[in-house]
């Protein structure tokens, strides 16, 4: 079993290299974040083409998560709960009947929250925004673990986790995604008894998953690791392998991420 993500950066303005890449990977389920569209634009009959069911949460221009399955989708939820005047499309649930065992997998798109203070020295609102965020995210997952059911939460967190996953961690010192009230929020998160697909199959350093499309930082592979898999204690059990697939970052037109795709045994 297949389970990727990937933050498209827009899928209809990638869907050549979407459809290229479901072809030659060819996962079970997967994550998407950032398709920038709203659901009734969403390029549905490509993908189901190719033996996708698929549940999108989508937004006009900004944002939108949707979950792509080769198996029954069920129990869709859309709304991360905590705030009822949240509008912005960031997070999927759903129930995956998979070949032998049913699994809970989600695609999470965790706000950027730069810039960080204002021009008084005070937290902006798109900052506070990521930490009440990461709060309700937190809440949610420990309610979710009380039925023992596989739990992959995979997405872009935009949380570079630590030094050993950004090229030079000196220069993102007081970015929203390597400040100290994010990583304690991260660190809360994990504590749930959350595993980190990557620290457990592979954890080497210089590992990345985004690189920005100006000064070179491809070409240079000036990289930052902040897209992730998240396992519940069941789902960890089962996990096999996991890869970050970097040729994808060299495509034409390509996002400024890459999928990473983990093997289960679900």
């Amino acid at each position: 079993m297949k389970i990727a993500t990937w933050n498209v950066n827009s899928i209809n303005a990638r869907m050549h290299a979407v459809i290229e890449w479901l072809k030659t990977t060819n996962p079970d389920v997967v994550c998407l974040q950032e398709i920038k569209t709203i659901d009734e634009t969403f390029p549905r009959l490509e993908i189901e083409t190719l033996g996708y069911n698929i549940e999108t949460h989508g937004q006009k221009s900004y944002n939108g998560v949707a979950i792509l399955s080769k198996y029954p989708i069920e129990e869709v939820k859309t709304k991360l709960p905590g705030d009822d005047n949240d509008e912005q499309s960031r997070y999927i649930e759903a129930i995956i009947a998979g070949p032998k065992k049913l699994f809970r997998v989600a695609s999470i798109y965790l706000p950027n929250g730069n810039p960080v203070f204002d021009e008084n020295g005070i937290f902006t609102k798109k900052y506070e925004y990521k930490l009440n965020w990461m709060r309700r995210l937190k809440d949610h997952v420990a309610i979710l673990l009380n039925d023992e059911l596989p739990t992959v939460l995979a997405g872009d967190y935009n949380v570079i986790p630590g030094n050993k996953d950004v090229y030079d961690y000196k220069s993102w010192i007081g970015d929203a995604a390597f400040r100290k009230e994010t990583h304690f929020h991260w660190r809360s998160l994990l504590n749930l008894g959350l595993t980190e697909a990557f620290e457990q199959m592979d954890n080497r350093p210089g590992q990345y998953t985004f690189w920005d499309y100006q000064r070179g930082a491809w070409q240079n592979n000036h990289g930052i690791r902040i897209d992730h898999i998240l396992l519940s204690a069941q789902a960890a059990d089962t996990i096999i392998d996991l890869v970050i697939d970097k040729n994808v970052r060299d495509g034409i037109k390509p996002s400024d991420h890459v999928p990473v795709i983990g093997t289960f045994d679900l």
